[in-house]
């Protein structure tokens, strides 16, 4: 939910024209889902370190540039990975995987 969250919320800051699409697949054992927007894009040189702590694009307005650090830990906490695509007509596809099963129970889930 957070993950889902963090990337809607800088699609609109940075992509607040256009359509936002959602799509998800199945890959082997492992679900990819992707958020795509119809915006500037990403800089090339960011393309590779948008998930960085504290990093923050040219047009960047308010925040501190841990919205996408978070997302990627997250993902990697549950076994997945996140990265950004360029593209081709313009804007930017923050795609991210997960393994396929039943997710973990935390503990306040339970009612413990």
């Amino acid at each position: 939910e957070r993950v889902f969250c963090n990337l809607l919320e800088n699609t609109a800051k940075y992509a607040p024209q256009g359509t936002i699409l959602i799509a998800a697949r199945v890959v082997g054992d492992l679900i990819e889902v992707g958020v795509a927007d119809e915006g500037p894009g990403l800089p090339p040189n960011l393309k590779d370190r948008v998930f960085d702590s504290f990093e923050r694009g040219s047009q960047s307005g308010a925040g501190v540039g841990l919205g996408l650090a978070i997302c990627r830990a997250i993902i990697e906490v549950h076994g997945g990975s996140i990265r950004a695509e360029l593209r081709p007509g313009g804007g930017t596809c923050m795609v991210f995987t997960l393994p396929l099963g039943t997710p973990p129970v935390l503990e306040d889930e339970t009612g413990e």
